[in-house]
């Protein structure tokens, strides 16, 4: 479309500031309005994820009483269900699912070493 079409048609929709707002957003951005009846399900299942994501580790610790055997098996248990975590995100995001779920395990088990070795470093 030339300049001489546009123009009018730009003119209209910057006259309403929240109509160029929601025309900004959702064409130039991409992004659509949330849905705010959407956030309480969204607040549970980040909380339901938090308590079982936490599990995973800690759940050796309480069926076996040799920590140093649970550890090795909370770290086991933790790759693998970090691997698991990134197969399925490769699914949705479209990249390769072995490419997912071994990035998922560097970056976890990346993040997991950091944070074990800091609390080895403080305690």
């Amino acid at each position: 479309m030339s300049e001489e079409h546009i123009a009018p048609v730009v003119s209209a929709i910057r006259a309403d500031h929240d109509r160029w707002v929601d025309f900004m957003m959702r064409f130039e951005l991409g992004l659509e309005k949330p849905d705010p009846t959407r956030a309480r399900k969204s607040a549970l299942t980040i909380a339901l994820s938090y308590i079982i994501g936490g599990m995973v580790p800690l759940a050796s610790y309480i069926f076996i009483h040799n920590i140093k055997v649970a550890l090795y098996v909370s770290i086991g248990m933790t790759l693998c269900a970090l691997f698991a975590f990134g197969y399925i995100k490769g699914h949705f995001t479209g990249i390769s699912r072995l490419r997912g779920g071994l990035q998922t395990v560097l970056t976890g088990g990346l993040a997991a070493a950091a944070a074990f070795i800091i609390a080895r470093l403080i305690s």
